[in-house]
């Protein structure tokens, strides 16, 4: 039981990560709140892998959903056993674990590149990445930030939004791999199967 209710507590905190998630690849569409970038395609390229919105955010509801459900899901019995079916049940959830992984993986990759690259934008009369060749340089020296012209402080924009997305799918990486290790642990270490008598009384 205390490897399911681990699960159900790694489940409830991938939703308000996933649900950020999503918020802070949205707003990368629209620089200072503005829609003209997004209409104009005047955006880093890497706002539109939806990393935020997709493997970082709804990709995430799958898993999130599985681990809360563990507690009260057998997999319907095993062998006509339900210890066997709970032992089923979070090997299964290895699985769903294991793309939430991916899922995560692909939006720390996405966010990591995009701030190595840094911004999209114009310096003086042309449209181009000014730090691209820097291998993150900008990160550290500040004063290079007033190369980009417009949008208006869309390097601090892009810094904030993108960290903020390496930080979360950083966190949910975290929480699948403890549910992978949790999963394995409980399906293999968990009452026995098709072969001892489960009593929820004993």
């Amino acid at each position: 039981m205390c490897f399911r209710g681990c699960a159900k507590c790694l489940g409830y905190s991938l939703i308000p990560l996933a649900v950020c998630c999503i918020v802070a690849n949205i707003l990368l569409y629209f620089p200072n709140g503005e829609t003209k970038y997004a209409n104009d395609n005047n955006l880093t390229n890497f706002v539109w892998f939806f990393h935020g919105i997709v493997g970082a955010g709804v990709l995430m509801f799958l898993p999130a959903a599985v681990f809360i459900r563990l507690e009260h899901d057998n997999c319907a019995g095993c062998c006509g056993n339900v210890a066997c079916g709970e032992r089923c049940a979070m090997l299964s959830s290895v699985l769903v674990a294991l793309i939430g992984l991916a899922g995560s993986g692909y939006c720390f990759i996405i966010s990591a590149l995009a701030l190595q690259e840094g911004p999209y934008c114009m310096t003086g009369t042309t449209w181009e990445y000014p730090f691209a060749n820097g291998n993150g340089g900008y990160l550290k020296d500040h004063n290079l930030w007033t190369s980009c012209l417009e949008p208006a402080h869309v390097v601090e924009w892009n810094v904030i939004l993108f960290s903020i997305l390496l930080t979360l799918s950083g966190v949910q990486v975290i929480i699948c791999v403890v549910q992978i290790i949790n999963g394995l642990i409980g399906g293999i270490c968990g009452p026995c199967c098709c072969g001892q008598e489960y009593s929820m009384k004993a």
